[in-house]
C-alpha cells in the first residue's frame, strides 16, 4: 500500500490558477491568480511548499512529516482541516482532488457561532500543460443514475474500507430535487429546493445542508451550521467529464470527531 508520504509525492510540481471566493448564496467575491509548487527536497524526504497569490506575501513551508489534520488517498487527493468541533472556534476543512493535470481544491470555513462563513475554490493546472476549464456545474448535469466505487481511510489509520455506491438524482413534479444515495445494504433519500446555483436540503430545519454550484464543474456541500452533539459531513464534488465524477467526504462523528474520509469516482450509466 502506498505511504501518505509517497502519495502526497503525487502533487510535485508547479500549479498555476486561482483562488477564488464565494459568498455563501455563491456570489462571487473575488478571484486571486496563483502559483502553488511543491519540490522534493533531500531525495524527496523533505517538501518544500512555496504559495504565490497575486498582492500578498509568499508563503513559504518546508516539511519532513505530516500533521495529524491531513489524509492522502494513492492517487494525490486529499483532505486537511479541523479535527475536532469545539465551542467558539472556527472549523473547517479543505478537500482537494485530483486528475492527471489538474486539481480542484474547495476550503469551508464555518465562524465562531458555526454559521457557514467563507467559501474558496481553488482551480489549478500543472506549469507547461494545457489548462482545461469546464463549464460550470449545473443541476442538469447531474440528474441521472451515477455508480461509483468509494474508498474510505481513517485518521487511526485502521484499513481502509472500499464499497460501491449508487446515486440517482431525479426532479419531481413539483420541480424539487430528490436524491437517492445507496452504499452497501443502505439507503438515503432526501428532496431539496433549487434556487439558481443553490440546491437546498431543507427537510430537517435541524440539519439544513447546501450543495452550492461552482464553476469548472465544482460543487460544495456544506451545513448552514455546524452543531455541538450533531454528525456533519463536508464534501466536494468534481464533474471532471460529462459521464464522470469525483466526491470527496470528511465526516464528523455526534462528537465533534473526524472519523473518515471518502472518495467516490462514479460514471453516469
Amino acid at each position: 500500500m502506498t505511504s501518505q508520504w509517497e502519495s502526497l509525492l503525487k502533487n510535485l510540481g508547479e500549479w498555476r490558477g486561482s483562488f477564488t471566493r464565494f459568498s455563501t448564496q455563491g456570489q462571487l467575491l473575488e478571484d486571486i491568480k496563483s502559483v502553488v509548487s511543491f519540490e522534493g527536497l533531500n531525495e524527496n524526504k523533505t517538501m518544500r511548499q512555496i504559495v504565490r497569490r497575486e498582492g500578498q506575501e509568499d508563503l513559504v513551508l518546508e516539511y519532513s512529516s505530516l500533521a495529524k489534520s491531513i489524509l492522502f488517498f494513492e492517487n494525490g487527493a486529499f483532505s486537511q482541516g479541523s479535527i475536532q468541533l469545539a465551542p467558539f472556534t472556527e472549523f473547517g476543512a479543505e478537500l482537494g482532488l485530483i486528475y492527471e493535470n489538474r486539481r480542484v481544491r474547495l476550503v469551508q470555513l464555518f465562524d465562531k457561532n458555526g454559521q457557514l462563513d467563507k467559501l474558496t475554490l481553488i482551480r489549478e493546472h500543472l506549469a507547461g500543460t494545457e489548462p482545461v476549464e469546464n463549464p460550470p456545474l449545473t443541476v442538469n448535469d447531474l440528474l441521472g443514475e451515477w455508480r461509483g466505487e468509494a474508498i474510505t481511510i481513517y485518521p487511526d489509520w485502521r484499513s481502509p474500507d472500499t464499497f460501491s455506491s449508487t446515486l440517482k438524482l431525479h426532479l419531481d413534479d413539483t420541480g424539487r430535487l430528490v436524491q437517492s444515495l445507496t452504499f452497501g445494504l443502505r439507503t438515503i433519500t432526501s428532496t431539496a429546493t433549487i434556487k439558481g446555483s443553490l440546491i437546498h436540503f431543507d427537510q430537517d430545519p435541524e440539519k439544513q445542508v447546501q450543495i452550492l454550484l461552482l464553476p469548472n464543474g465544482a460543487s460544495a456541500t456544506s451545513p448552514l451550521q455546524v452543531k455541538l452533539r450533531q454528525p456533519l459531513f463536508l464534501e466536494v464534488g468534481w464533474l471532471i467529464q460529462p459521464n464522470l465524477r469525483q466526491r470527496m467526504v470528511r465526516t464528523y462523528s455526534d462528537k465533534g470527531e473526524w472519523v473518515s474520509l471518502t472518495l467516490v469516482t462514479e460514471q453516469k450509466v
